[in-house]
């Protein structure tokens, strides 16, 4: 059944291309894949065109020019998933953080629950995060804390990036108005589902730490989403558009 498709945006993940390519397709549940490669100096892309002869018909590759931020990169799969058949879109690491086999519980927590929007949440059950420092760990929850005092949503893991959309969410919400494209992407998509009211809920996961590969987190991206949630719920006063 052709209805979701996971989204997996890519820079230099040829350690962990191919594993978690065959890894969501191992699922009992059919998933398609969609990567988004920010034209990766260690050729992912060209490693994904090899496994499309593999999987043909339900591997697909977009290819982008520059590295224009992880926000960009979800935004151009989306308009594309858009003009698919797909009913669920999913948000998913290549790095192994997000655990593949997760992913039936977030398609059931809209397929069979009716959440317009399930997050795969590392803090609705206590802290469940493997691998990290306890000062990034620390940076991460109260960044979270910080997010939901200042926007008000009711979500524990408010800059989670393991996400199932149902299509009716990515529709209304108006993608061409989003403005963060780094870590505060995450928050803006969430905030701005929820002040359209949809139903949101958190499904307990466990996230773990890439093994392979360099982390994309950068001090920037820390700062755009620590002041851009600020200056995002000032704007939701005006204009909830």
């Amino acid at each position: 059944m052709k209805d979701a498709i996971v989204i997996i945006p890519t820079y230099n993940e040829i350690e962990n291309i191919e594993a978690i390519i065959k890894a969501v397709f191992s699922q009992k549940k059919a998933f398609h894949v969609l990567v988004v490669d920010d034209n990766s100096p260690d050729l992912t892309a060209l490693k994904v065109k090899e496994l499309q002869d593999s999987f043909p018909s339900k591997l697909f590759l977009l290819q982008r020019e520059l590295k224009t931020g992880l926000g960009s990169a979800y935004i151009d799969a989306f308009k594309w998933c858009l003009q698919k058949d797909y009913e669920y879109i999913f948000e998913m690491d290549a790095d192994f953080s997000h655990d593949p086999n997760d992913l039936i519980k977030l398609y059931n927590a809209c397929y069979i629950d009716q959440a317009d929007i399930a997050i795969g949440s590392r803090y609705i059950k206590g802290v469940n995060v493997v691998n990290w420092p306890m000062s990034r760990i620390l940076l991460s929850y109260f960044a979270s804390k910080y997010v939901r005092f200042i926007t008000r949503m009711k979500i524990e893991d408010t800059t989670a990036g393991f996400i199932c959309y149902k299509r009716i969410v990515l529709e209304t919400i108006n993608l061409d108005n989003i403005e963060f494209v780094g870590y505060a992407f995450q928050i803006e998509m969430k905030f701005k589902a929820y002040l359209k009211k949809f139903h949101i809920v958190e499904v307990p996961v466990i996230f773990t730490d890439r093994k392979k590969g360099k982390s994309k987190m950068s001090g920037g991206i820390i700062s755009e989403a620590i002041f851009g949630v600020i200056k995002m719920k000032i704007k939701s006063f005006f204009n909830r558009k």
